[in-house]
């Protein structure tokens, strides 16, 4: 049935009680989907907002995991005060934090969802099927197989679907012996195995510190020269900074350093950057390294070969048989029980399969990625996208909780204008 002609007496009621404005479909209820329904809130606009609260977080990340960013960069964005980490820390009873405390997963799950239950109540915990172009809406598909019309979609869907799979590793294995990080919540089942951690950054590197905490083997393979991890803080606060190391590096939400103050602040600039440049600066701007906090956990702890990339790899006997080319030209080979992919993500919309296809093809983008209006919409009225996928537009901010605030407001006033300036 087309969607046009399923909508839900709940869509009629809702149209009606709203001046027959169809709502606006917030899809993903992470960090970026709660702040921008948040904001979308406060301005009055009609919404409705799908997802668990924080799944992506709970399902895609691994227990025991500690976050790279500060409790000071680490809330979720809302119009009015009282929402942030440390309101939910004072909440539990728990005192202030600073630069010097990372927080575990666990702890940002919970704050997310006491978020959720406090700022986003009207949240469906619901999953979208699918979302189709119909006559100048969208046509919205729940799992539920409710129907109905959305005036405008944010796609606030994470990283997930972007899990990144180097092209000459592709099919090469069977899914039991290769696996990307994001599918591990859990190592446990790694216990005593021989695990290939490939990649040098925080995804790989404290991948492997877990594995090998919880009784696995890893062993890192890194195409670096040499591992990187991040200087210490300073002081707990950055205010507590001498003045003269302030000046040289100042403060942002992303870190100490002239750089990265750029990057947490310059979203609408970041932008009109030519494409070339956003790309490299999205992948060199706090490039591969690890967090200060990780280097005790790996130095000395477990095998760590760099300089090498993976030539291709296949099933031996059991195991995973990994070719790897060495930075001298020389070539070994590895054997291991399973080879874990930390190789990061890379926005395709082409991958979003919510998605109709005949929207997907409507959608301009620039090496895979949306191009995205100051007010991140894309080049489909209506069609907007927040997160990791905004990333390639609007810089390395989006792909941290800080960015929420530079990215909600927008959304939220893009869509309450009802146009904004063309991609």
């Amino acid at each position: 049935m087309p969607v046009n002609a399923g909508i839900t007496a709940r869509q009629q009621t809702t149209s009606s009680a709203s001046g027959d404005r169809a709502p606006i479909a917030v899809i993903g209820a992470g960090p970026y989907g709660l702040a921008t329904a948040a904001w979308l809130s406060a301005a009055g606009v009609p919404r409705r907002v799908f997802g668990d609260p924080m799944e992506g977080w709970h399902t895609h990340m691994p227990q025991g995991m500690l976050l790279k960013s500060v409790p000071a960069a680490s809330s979720i964005s809302a119009p009015e005060p009282g929402y942030s980490l440390a309101d939910f820390r004072a909440a539990q009873g728990l005192g202030p934090v600073g630069d010097t405390y990372p927080i575990p997963v666990e702890e940002l799950i919970a704050y997310g969802r006491w978020f959720q239950e406090r700022r986003v109540p009207e949240l469906e915990r619901q999953k979208v099927r699918s979302v189709e172009s119909v006559d100048g809406l969208f046509g919205v598909t729940l799992t539920s197989g409710e129907q109905f019309l959305a005036g405008s979609v944010v796609v606030a869907t994470g990283q997930v679907p972007f899990t990144h799979e180097p092209a000459q590793l592709r099919g090469s294995l069977p899914d039991g012996m290769v696996s990307h990080t994001s599918q591990h919540r859990d190592l446990a089942p790694f216990v005593g195995r021989r695990v290939a951690v490939l990649g040098a950054g925080q995804s790989a590197l404290e991948s492997a510190a877990l594995l090998h905490e919880a009784g696995a083997q890893p062993i890192v393979i890194a195409r670096a020269a040499s591992l990187r991890f991040g200087a210490p803080p300073d002081a707990d606060r950055p205010a507590d900074r001498p003045l003269p190391v302030r000046i040289v590096k100042p403060g942002s939400l992303l870190g100490p350093g002239w750089s990265l103050l750029a990057c947490s602040r310059g979203g609408p600039a970041y932008r009109h950057l030519p494409r070339r440049v956003r790309t490299q600066l999205l992948h060199t701007v706090l490039g591969p390294a690890g967090a200060w906090w990780l280097r005790d956990r790996v130095d000395g702890r477990f095998p760590v070969l760099c300089g090498r990339t993976v030539r291709s790899a296949r099933p031996e006997d059991g195991s995973v048989r990994l070719e790897l080319a060495r930075s001298d030209g020389r070539s070994e080979v590895l054997s291991a029980d399973h080879l874990l992919l930390a190789t990061g993500y890379r926005v395709d919309v082409h991958r979003l399969e919510l998605l109709s296809p005949e929207l997907r093809r409507e959608i301009r983008t620039s090496g895979g990625a949306p191009r995205l209006s100051a007010g991140f919409e894309s080049s489909v009225p209506g069609l907007y996208f927040t997160g990791l996928a905004a990333a390639p537009t609007f810089g390395p901010v989006m792909r941290f909780v800080a960015g929420t605030a530079f990215a909600a407001r927008r959304v939220a006033a893009s869509v309450a204008a009802g146009s904004q300036d063309g991609p």
